[in-house]
């Protein structure tokens, strides 16, 4: 039996760049080329795209790191760093992005577009860059920048203009099996759909819609109860909801009972889904008293809902459910697409936050993740350099803060584990 896998967690993390380059131009007969070292070359970008060859999320259970490559380091003669290729992810069409921590929608790999999820790092610039009139000899260049990383969360949500819903057993297979070409395991058990099933229903040349048989729901489904839960995602992106009912209650089941507790778990599992409309398909009429009928009818005509007799193994009375179907569908806005949603932006104080503490052999140690790149860049033999990063020290304030605390010349200041004097 093949495994149907709609929910996963993954990790991505898109290519740093490559490091710019410390060169000199040599030749012969020249006595000071400058300097001529390159840029290093993009990291590749992590994109997601709709593949049709897979319904499931199965793959991702058995690979969970997705690491795009690097871009390259430049080189002399200003030669600039090969940028990495991207990493393309294929994922079932109808898969929906998020980011695990916050829940936030990244995207909805519903069409046929690439998305890009996560970019590669920009490369970073040679010493060719930092060459000036009072700098002729930068000894310096600039490291690559990271790529952006991400913990996801896969779900998979159907593409289908209708959604059959109903108790285990109640004939969603037989139907779907019946109206389109889908062949779904059909037997006489419950929960014999162990993943949903999409069909295309072809009324004419003209007119055709997507329906997919949702596995059997069952009371505490919107709690997890059984496999309901994870199905009922499914359902959301439906533009109609067939709701199908055993009229004959051959099973001891009272289809006005089952009417009310499968209604009860769409609306605990989505407010929307409360809304969304429906109609209802009395199913094995043939094995029903009028009786019987009558009384789903009248109750189901109380709720001004559309209501038709079928019998789906006998194919009887499924031509004018099909053909309300689509009349309902022309009515309608089309499948309900995901939009993504922003990024918070972090306050500026958060995007420049460090801490300074004192250490018990007096060491000031500040912590301060936003230097990590430039803490890179540094070279403590080239003046240049250490001018630079004394001014992202004064800029960032972390020296009026060493100052706040009492820092005097000569003590011993770690900045990310990079110690140094402190100079007055």
């Amino acid at each position: 039996m093949s495994m149907f896998v709609d929910q996963v967690r993954i990790h991505i993390e898109a290519g740093r760049g490559g490091d710019g380059a410390v060169s000199f131009h040599r030749e012969k007969y020249v006595a000071a080329g400058g300097p001529d070292g390159g840029d290093g070359g993009k990291g590749g970008d992590v994109i997601f795209v709709a593949d049709d060859h897979f319904s499931s999320l199965i793959a991702f259970r058995y690979q969970r790191k997705y690491i795009a490559e690097n871009g390259q380091p430049g080189a002399a003669k200003r030669c600039t760093g090969k940028s990495a290729p991207d990493l393309v992810i294929k994922v079932p069409r109808g898969t929906v992005i998020r980011e695990a921590q916050s829940g936030r929608v990244m995207a909805d790999i519903s069409g046929d577009e690439p998305v890009i999820i996560a970019k590669g790092g920009k490369g970073g610039k040679g010493n060719q860059h930092f060459a000036s009139s009072t700098r002729q000899v930068p000894r310096f260049a600039k490291p690559g920048y990271d790529g952006e990383k991400f913990d996801l969360i896969l779900e998979l949500k159907l593409l289908a203009d209708v959604g059959l819903v109903g108790f285990p057993n109640v004939g969603k297979s037989t139907l779907i099996s019946v109206v389109s070409a889908a062949k779904p395991k059909i037997a006489n058990y419950h929960f014999t759909t162990l993943e949903p099933v999409l069909g295309v229903v072809k009324l004419d040349d003209e007119r055709s819609f997507v329906m997919a048989d949702i596995p059997g729901l069952i009371e505490g489904a919107a709690e997890g109860a059984g496999l309901g839960h994870s199905f009922l995602r499914h359902v959301e992106r439906c533009r109609l909801i067939v709701h199908v009912l055993d009229v004959s209650g051959c099973e001891d089941r009272d289809p006005i009972e089952d009417f009310e507790k499968i209604n009860r778990e769409l609306a605990n599992f989505s407010e929307d889904l409360s809304h969304c409309p429906q109609i209802v398909a009395a199913n094995k009429a043939d094995l029903a008293s009028e009786e019987q009928i009558e009384r789903l009818h009248a109750y189901i005509a109380e709720k001004e809902l559309p209501f038709y007799v079928i019998s789906a193994a006998a194919a009887q009375g499924t031509k004018p459910l099909l053909d309300e179907i689509s009349r309902v569908l022309d009515t309608l806005p089309p499948v309900k697409r995901f939009e993504p949603e922003a990024v918070p932006e972090p306050a500026p104080e958060e995007k420049k936050r460090f801490t300074v503490e004192i250490d018990e052999n007096g060491v000031y140690q500040v912590d301060a993740p936003f230097m990590e790149p430039i803490m890179r860049t540094v070279n403590p033999d080239d003046w240049s350099s250490l001018q630079y990063f004394e001014r992202v020290l004064i800029s960032s304030g972390i020296i009026a803060k060493l100052e706040e605390m009492g820092a005097k010349e000569g003590v011993t200041v770690s900045i990310n584990g990079f110690e140094f004097d402190y100079v007055d």
